[in-house]
């Protein structure tokens, strides 16, 4: 007992250690110029709001809203003139309670947005709204852009595109923009002499070819010598810029906190010294974004979604600041394990202690991300099940490595039978089945759906921790045609998966990895019993 607990208190400070070493402050090094930001994105919706169904911030959210952003940027960017129904935001107009009304009672410019869509009888609307809040506020928009986006999403024609940008044009005193993405510039270059502004839109963590934070950087230089070039005498602007804090890696290109500290810090260095005209996506994480774009479309603010700045514009940044209550949950969760085993066997408390930090990083990669019913859902059964399954597999460990194999797990087909009648065994082999099966489905939205999908990892931690325990202790799971399917069909899916990401995508090599290492106990059993009906013969 004595030894056991000797063990624990030197693992939890080892847990603690491996958790402090990758959250060390990062980008000291790297500052901004003094000064604010020229404009920054600016979406309304707190973090339980969303635009589908219509639910609008109240005029003093926004008015919070705007204070905090003036003490970082000198303006915003809309994408709506819309605020609810037409009558309400032309009633918010007059009030003085829209955003561009309050935005100027911060002291804000507003780059003021219509949101043009395939529906031309919402369009009307927002030209309505866009003109009335452009004239009403002469001082404080000092540009509109009419369309975000549209030939990128192919709801308007050029030729209806154009008609709009010439209706709004002239009936407003302020320069005229249209913004898109840099290959919907180069297509449609007839759009450039109806505006005064050339607003190109240059996100490197969505393009077809991701660049990393430095790569992005060395090219933003060309693209707008490039586009000077291609529309001389046009304002240039760059209308969107920026980076995400969370989300799927694309190729090079890593979300993380630390390097959107990092590209908002060095891009804005560079736009000053170049005498860039530019906007930032955004000021706030907008938790809805999620549904369309997954979780890096969701990250993209200086702030999160509950108005907490998530790095500070100069100096150290950390990436999980919570980390030490994670590295708590760790080292808790790894003596609770190696207690569940009466701290008998000290070959059991390293995995004990590597189980607990297995579930503490599902928990980090799952509690942060609770934007919906279905991922809070997800949360509710998926963090439960994985905390069973540790203490499931660390007692199975220890009963082998005591010599008292316990009985066999049940198969596939016991298993499926039972949840077809609604039921079902809350046992080792049951969760191990369970989460074998579904890290295959997984893996194939990736391989056939994967553009907007994160690695399960956080999903499947201590699944995949459980086959290391199950290939350590010789435990052979059962092998149906269930097993073996499940088993061939992830392995064969990670291998694509692999191929597709490429080999500059870090994030899923490690996660193809854990999934060959979750399918690894059934790949080796069909090998066993391909070699002994090939001996046998």
């Amino acid at each position: 007992m004595i030894k056991g607990l000797s063990a624990c208190v030197l693992l939890s400070l080892l847990t603690f250690f491996l958790w402090k070493t990758p959250n060390q402050p990062q980008a000291g090094d790297v500052s901004m110029p003094a000064g604010k930001f020229n404009s920054l994105s600016y979406a309304p919706y707190q973090a339980w709001q969303t635009p589908m169904d219509k639910s609008f911030p109240t005029p003093a959210q926004i008015a919070r809203d705007m204070k905090l952003i003036k003490g970082e940027a000198d303006g915003i960017r809309t994408y709506s003139s819309i605020e609810g129904t037409l009558p309400e935001t032309m009633a918010r107009i007059e009030a003085g309670t829209d955003i561009v009304g309050l935005a100027k009672k911060a002291g804000l410019k507003v780059w003021l947005g219509i949101w043009l869509s395939s529906n031309p009888a919402d369009n009307r609307k927002e030209m309505a709204a866009g003109i009335a809040e452009a004239n009403a506020y002469p001082d404080t928009v000092t540009r509109v852009v009419v369309g975000n986006e549209v030939l990128l999403r192919r709801d308007l024609s050029v030729e209806d595109l154009i008609k709009d940008i010439d209706y709004v044009h002239a009936r407003v005193k302020q320069p005229v923009a249209y913004a898109d993405v840099t290959d919907f510039w180069a297509q449609f270059p007839q759009v450039a002499p109806h505006v005064n502004i050339v607003m190109i839109h240059f996100l490197p963590y969505w393009e077809n070819k991701p660049l990393s934070v430095d790569g992005a950087l060395a090219e933003i230089g060309a693209t707008t010598e490039t586009f000077k070039k291609m529309f001389p005498g046009k304002q240039i602007s760059i209308g969107e810029t920026g980076w995400p804090s969370r989300g799927r890696w694309r190729g090079p290109a890593a979300p993380s906190r630390v390097n959107e500290a990092v590209f908002l810090r060095r891009f804005v260095a560079l736009a000053d010294k170049e005498g860039v005209d530019y906007n930032l996506i955004e000021a706030f994480d907008q938790n809805w974004k999620y549904e369309d774009e997954g979780v890096a479309g969701a990250n993209w603010g200086i702030w999160n979604a509950n108005r907490v700045q998530k790095f500070p514009l100069n100096g150290p940044v950390v990436e999980h600041p919570a980390w030490p209550w994670y590295a708590g949950l760790g080292a808790l969760g790894g003596c609770l394990l190696f207690a569940s085993v009466g701290f008998r066997n000290m070959r059991l408390a390293v995995p004990a202690f590597a189980l607990g930090s297995g579930f503490a990083l599902a928990c980090m990669g799952t509690l942060p991300l609770l934007y919906d019913r279905w991922l809070r859902l997800d949360a509710l059964v998926n963090l439960p099940l994985q905390a069973v399954l540790a203490f499931a597999a660390i007692r199975r460990a220890d009963a082998f490595l005591a010599a008292r194999p316990p009985a066999a797990t049940r198969n596939g087909a016991e298993i499926l039978a039972r949840l077809r009648r609604g039921r079902f065994w809350f046992d080792y082999g049951s969760l191990w089945f369970l989460f074998l099966v579904s890290a295959a489905v997984f893996e194939a939205l990736l391989v056939f759906d994967g553009r907007y999908r994160d690695a399960p990892m956080s999903v499947f931690i201590v699944a995949v921790m459980a086959s290391v325990l199950r290939l350590w202790t010789r435990d052979r799971p059962a092998l149906g045609w269930e097993e073996v399917l499940s088993g061939t069909a992830l392995a064969a899916l990670a291998l694509a998966d692999l191929v597709i990401e490429g080999p500059q995508n870090l994030e899923f090599i490690m996660w193809n990895i854990a999934a060959l290492v979750l399918a690894a106990p059934v790949l080796l059993g069909v090998w066993r019993r391909f070699k002994a009906r090939r001996t046998a013969l």
